[in-house]
């Protein structure tokens, strides 16, 4: 396990990321919101450390240019998350409800309608997931955030959802910091991003579910070995995270929004606390109300809001790739050199809302240009692929 070498290279970033600090624009201080708070500013030239430190390092990259990307889907509305049943992928649109299926020559269907999602701001329908033959989605409904599940029915083509059964309830939700992504781990346990729903202190509070990432069974039960005895809770001390991923090792990885002065690339521990609100970013940077943070577990990589606004992740064998919102970019982190990135398309498709790994190795994304913050293009929104 790296938690030590992990733990040691957030502390390191410190000294990098304040003199950078100086340098990057910051975005709106309204504490209230979105999860990208501006997404029509244009994004700023990122700025690289020394490459002698451990600190937020960032290249500028050409590769993949905009011709390397492949459009598989056009005319999506408002798209959210990718997952795959054998090799078709699933495709949620948050404001419509919808799910579909993309065919390899690029053919979208309805496969299913949540009728009971709710459109408002940032919350909807919002992450899939797919165990076995078992669709897993998370919405907004009124009041509360659900998981539900469905039996996927039928073949590739002509795909349906059997009966929704819901598998937990009553989470709390509102128009923005709502999380929604979920994910399979590789220990076969279902885990789920909430954000703190605007409740900054519930982050904080070990009873409470918003600001955590969840972990239960595929029933939606607790655990027997989950950290904080019969509780979902798995981490605590989030802002809004939105990407899940894990490396062959098995570590976990999290994106994760932050307000007005970094967003964060963590890596999860079992307990572990990431300091919301008492710090944003790393602990040394005075992120936190009293600049202090022994007890909270710092980032292996911040960026501005403006650079990142960071949503879904993919783990492949030798990066990580984050899709940026506001940011309208790729950040891919060397997984043998976590304090470190590059940036890719920077600017070239608009904002990017979720990234997978498909069966064969290639990676697909979606655009978000039609959520309402972007400027869609007449194609808008489209489903990429490319082999970095």
């Amino acid at each position: 396990m790296r938690t030590a070498a992990l733990r040691r290279t957030g502390r390191l970033l410190a000294g990098a990321a304040i003199s950078c600090a100086l340098l990057l624009t910051a975005c709106s201080s309204d504490s209230d919101s979105d999860d990208d708070q501006g997404a029509d500013e244009p994004a700023t030239t990122s700025v690289s450390a020394d490459a002698g430190s451990s600190g937020g390092r960032t290249e500028a990259s050409s590769a993949p240019d905009a011709d390397s990307a492949e459009v598989v889907a056009t005319g999506l509305e408002s798209p959210w998350s990718i997952a795959f049943h054998g090799q078709t992928p699933l495709v949620s649109e948050r404001d419509s409800g919808r799910i579909l299926e993309v065919s390899a020559g690029g053919d979208v269907r309805e496969v299913g309608r949540i009728d009971e999602a709710s459109a408002s701001g940032e919350a909807g329908l919002h992450g899939l997931a797919v165990d076995d033959d078992r669709l897993y989605a998370f919405f907004a409904a009124g009041t509360e955030n659900r998981i539900v599940r469905f039996d996927l029915l039928g073949e590739a083509g002509d795909l349906s959802l059997g009966e929704e059964e819901t598998i937990l309830d009553g989470l709390p939700t509102a128009d923005f910091h709502n999380g929604g992504r979920l994910a399979f781990g590789p220990d076969g346990m279902l885990y789920a991003t909430l954000g703190d729903t605007g409740d900054r202190d519930s982050a904080q509070d070990e009873k409470a579910l918003s600001g955590k990432i969840l972990r239960m069974t595929p029933d939606g039960q607790v655990p027997e070995d989950n950290p904080f005895g019969d509780s979902l809770v798995f981490s605590m001390g989030h802002r809004n995270p939105q990407g899940l991923g894990w490396d062959d090792e098995g570590t976990m990885y999290a994106s994760e929004f932050g307000q007005d002065a970094w967003d964060e690339l963590n890596v999860i521990e079992a307990g572990g606390n990431y300091g919301w609100p008492e710090v944003e970013g790393i602990a040394e940077d005075g992120g936190g109300a009293d600049g202090g943070g022994d007890d909270f577990i710092d980032p292996v990589q911040q960026w501005s809001p403006d650079e990142a606004s960071p949503s879904g992740l993919a783990v492949t064998d030798d990066s990580i790739l984050i899709a940026g919102l506001r940011g309208e970019r790729l950040h891919q982190v060397p997984l043998d050199e976590l304090s470190s990135a590059t940036e890719l398309w920077t600017g070239e498709h608009g904002r990017l809302r979720d990234v997978v790994q498909a069966p064969d190795g290639s990676l697909l994304v979606l655009t978000n240009n039609t959520d309402g913050r972007g400027e869609p293009g007449p194609d808008d929104d489209r489903l990429l692929r490319f082999t970095p």
